[in-house]
Formats: C-alpha cells, structure tokens, sequence
C-alpha cells in the first residue's frame, strides 16, 4: 500500500482532515493525496504559493517574517501551516517553502534545503532537511517526507 493510502485510511479513521500549503512542491503533495479515491473525506485543499506575496495574501504569512528570515525558512513554513489550517478550518496544516534548484541557492541556503511546516491544536513547529538530487527528486524526497511527517502527527 502506498504511503499516501495508508495515510488517507489513518486520517478518515480519526476523523482528520488535512490542508496543505505548498512552495517550492508545486502542488505535488496535493495530488498525491487527491490521487486517492475518497480523499475528500480528509483532505480539505490546498495553495500553491510560490510568491511571497501569495504567501502573505492567501497564507497569513507576516511580510516582517519574509524580510527578516526569508521565504526558506522554519518561520515562514510554521506560519504558512498555520495559515492553511485556519483559513481552512482543517484539523492539521501542513506546508513545504525550499530551494528545489537546480539555480537559487546560496552559501546559507543552498539547493535542497527544505523546511516543512506542520499544525495541529496542539502543535506548530517546522523541521528542516537537505536533500540531495535533481529538482526532481528534490520535490519527490521533500513530498514523502511531508507524508510521514503528517503520519507521525496523527
């Protein structure tokens, strides 16, 4: 069963549901988790912000938060998580903002540093990887991860 399967079934059992905030995903963990049949039980929907300005206008994401840390950033994914959660009004928010490159990045933000953002009631917090790999893997490695981390959470 994959991933994305297990995690629907988890999610309907509890009576969950889900929304997602995406950057540098494109919307990949999106259809992942609408590929499943039935998902609508759980996964309310989701934005695809790659600006920073949609990040601030859809997400609630404070532009203080973008100048002073940047969009790749544990703040600005914390806030966008929460921001998909309560503009949803869905039980948990989860959100990706990274460098997928293969241009962008820099000395302190080099390409694949990843952080992903998850909120519930009771949690918010961000968690920071780097992965290694085409743009393509990139994206694929940072939407599985986002997956198990909802998984951990429920």
């Amino acid at each position: 069963m994959l991933l994305e399967e297990e995690l629907g079934k988890l999610l309907e059992a509890k009576g969950l549901t889900i929304a997602i905030a995406e950057s540098c995903t494109g919307g990949l963990i999106q259809k992942l988790i609408s590929d499943v049949p039935g998902s609508s039980a759980y996964f309310v929907g989701g934005i695809v912000a790659y600006s920073n300005l949609l990040k601030q206008k859809l997400l609630n994401v404070s532009a203080q938060t973008l100048i002073s840390y940047g969009a790749v950033s544990y703040e600005v994914a914390g806030e966008m998580a929460s921001g998909a959660r309560e503009i949803t009004g869905s039980d948990i928010g989860i959100s990706t903002t990274g460098v997928a490159g293969p241009n962008g990045g820099t000395p302190d933000k080099p390409v694949g540093l990843v952080y992903i953002g998850v909120c519930s009631k009771e949690v918010l917090t961000a968690y920071r990887f780097l992965f290694k790999g085409t743009r393509k893997e990139i994206r694929e490695q940072t939407a599985h991860q986002s997956l198990k981390l909802i998984k951990a959470m429920t």
